[in-house]
């Protein structure tokens, strides 16, 4: 079904543009107008097949697990920067690099499920401290790009903080099943 309505988004979009351009003074509405409907009805297919996909019982479990998996190592790798050998400049962008974005970017692959899974506002909670976090880490990055090592260590913390909060935010919705 994705396929054909792949098939009828493309072959629409490519008929209707093929109408509008045989004749600029002349369109021929009458193909412009089927070709338009049949890009659209691939569009709606396409929709629906993404959304039954994306509440199908294995999809949820397993973005379920990246969920908890991904921003416990981000908190996990977080706890230990600060406590660790402190990281500054190259080596600290490089470690958010190699370290942090893997886990961050398999969180926000995953993070829809949560409004199937939990609903949309504690999704919207998660959310909200999950991205506050990630800027924070963002600009750590920029802050040692420029040379402001002690911005970067205090942006590292107000990041860990956050990632923190999201994870018992998402370790509370999964208790209570929501």
């Amino acid at each position: 079904m994705k396929n054909f309505g792949y098939l009828l988004l493309t072959t629409g979009f490519l008929t209707a543009a093929y109408a509008t351009a045989l004749d600029v003074d002349n369109v021929r509405w009458e193909l412009f107008t089927v070709a338009a409907a049949a890009a659209a009805l691939g569009v709606v297919i396409l929709k629906r097949h993404a959304g039954t996909r994306a509440r199908s019982r294995e999809i949820l479990e397993l973005n379920r697990t990246e969920l908890r998996e991904s921003i416990g190592n981000v908190v996990r790798d977080l706890r230990e920067v600060p406590t660790g050998t402190r990281l500054a400049g190259a080596a600290l962008r490089d470690w958010i690099d190699d370290q942090l974005r893997p886990d961050l970017r398999r969180f926000a692959d995953a993070r829809e499920s949560m409004v199937h899974l939990f609903g949309l506002q504690t999704y919207a909670d998660i959310m909200s401290n999950f991205a506050a976090g990630e800027r924070y880490i963002n600009r750590v990055w920029s802050a040692t790009a420029d040379g402001y090592e002690g911005e970067a260590q205090r942006y590292l913390e107000k990041a860990t903080m956050q990632f923190q909060d999201a994870q018992e935010q998402l370790h509370a919705a999964t208790k209570t099943g929501a």
